[in-house]
C-alpha cells in the first residue's frame, strides 16, 4: 500500500499538469458532438495560443488514408534540405509511375517535364496518388521517411505501403498510420518552424494551405477568408482530417480521425463527414466568438 501511495505521488504533478492544460468546457462540447457516432473515433484539438487541449482517444492509432502526404512531404524537404532535390527541380515523367486512378498527373505523357513543386502541389492540393508515390520514391522511400519521423519523437505515425518490414500494417492500417495527438503535432511543429529549419517550414506551410477538397470536409465551415493548412484523407470506412486554423484570436489545430465506420457512403451526407463539419463549426464558434469577430472588409 505503502508503494502504492509513493507511486500516486511522483505521478501527481504529471496528472496536476495534464488537467491543468485540459479545455474541460471545450472536452465536455466535444463529447456530446461525438455521442452515437457509428465507428471508431479520435480527436485532437489544441488552442495554440493558450496551451490548452481537448482530446479524445488522441492516442489511438488510425489509418492516415491520403493524410500520409504530410509525413511524405517531410521527406521531400528533408532532399530539399540536404540539397539532394531542388524545389524548382525539372522531373521527366513515366508511364511506369501511374497508379490507376482519376489523378491529373497519370494524364501526363510518357516523357513529359514537370516541376517538383508542381507534383507536390497535385500531391497535397489535389491528393493526387500518382504524384504522392512518386514523391514517396524520391524522398528516399517509406524507409526514409520513418527514420525522419523517429527522429522527430514521432512513433506511431509511419509509411507502411512499398515500405520493406512495413507489410503486417499495411495489411491493418493500409498506406499509413499515424494518431491524432502525433498528426497535431507535426502540424504544430512546422507551424513553430521547429521541422528543419523556419524556411522549410515556411514552405511547407504554403504547400499545405491549398487544398481542393473543401465541400465535404472540416474546412468548409471557416471562413474562405481565414488561412487554413490542411489535409484530409478518406477510404470506404475511414473519413479524416487535420487542420491548423489561422484564427485571428485563437489559432488552433484540429484532428479528426474516424475508422471501421457503419456508414461508407460517399455522398456529403455521409456521417463522418456530417460530424465532422458539425465539430468543425462548433470550433470556429468556440475559438472565434461572435462578439470578438469582425468580418474583414470586402472590396
Amino acid at each position: 500500500m505503502r508503494q502504492c501511495s509513493c507511486l500516486l505521488l511522483s505521478l501527481f504533478p504529471f496528472i496536476a499538469a495534464i488537467c491543468q492544460n485540459t479545455d474541460k468546457k471545450l472536452y465536455k462540447k466535444l463529447q456530446e458532438n461525438i455521442a452515437g457516432f457509428n465507428g471508431d473515433i479520435g480527436i485532437y484539438v489544441k488552442n495554440l495560443k493558450t496551451g490548452k487541449s481537448a482530446v479524445i482517444n488522441a492516442d489511438t492509432v488510425f489509418p492516415t488514408a491520403s493524410i500520409v502526404k504530410v509525413p511524405i512531404l517531410l521527406g521531400v524537404m528533408d532532399k530539399i534540405e540536404k540539397g539532394e532535390l531542388q524545389y524548382e527541380q525539372l522531373l521527366e515523367y513515366k508511364d511506369s509511375l501511374l497508379y490507376a486512378g482519376a489523378d491529373l498527373l497519370g494524364s501526363f505523357k510518357s516523357g513529359e517535364k514537370v516541376l517538383l513543386k508542381k507534383v507536390l502541389m497535385l500531391m497535397l492540393t489535389t491528393s493526387d496518388n500518382t504524384a504522392s508515390l512518386w514523391l514517396q520514391s524520391l524522398a528516399g522511400t517509406g524507409t526514409r521517411i520513418n527514420e525522419i519521423l523517429d527522429s522527430l519523437g514521432f512513433k506511431r505515425t509511419r509509411v507502411n505501403s512499398r515500405t520493406s518490414g512495413r507489410e503486417n500494417n499495411r495489411t491493418i492500417y493500409g498506406w499509413g498510420q499515424t494518431t491524432p495527438n502525433e498528426m497535431g503535432r507535426i502540424f504544430e511543429m512546422i507551424y513553430l518552424g521547429k521541422v528543419f529549419s523556419p524556411a522549410a517550414c515556411e514552405r511547407m506551410m504554403r504547400c499545405l494551405g491549398r487544398n481542393y477538397w473543401d465541400v465535404d470536409e472540416a474546412i468548409s465551415e471557416i471562413p474562405p477568408y481565414i488561412e487554413v493548412f490542411s489535409k484530409n484523407g478518406c477510404v470506404n470506412a475511414v473519413r479524416s482530417e487535420a487542420l491548423l486554423v489561422n484564427a485571428p484570436h485563437n489559432p488552433y489545430i484540429f484532428c479528426i480521425f474516424t475508422k471501421n465506420n457503419k456508414d461508407t457512403s460517399w455522398s456529403h451526407n455521409n456521417e463522418a463527414w456530417t460530424l465532422t463539419r458539425k465539430v468543425s463549426s462548433m470550433l470556429w464558434h468556440y475559438f472565434e466568438p461572435k462578439d470578438k469577430w469582425v468580418k474583414p472588409p470586402t472590396h
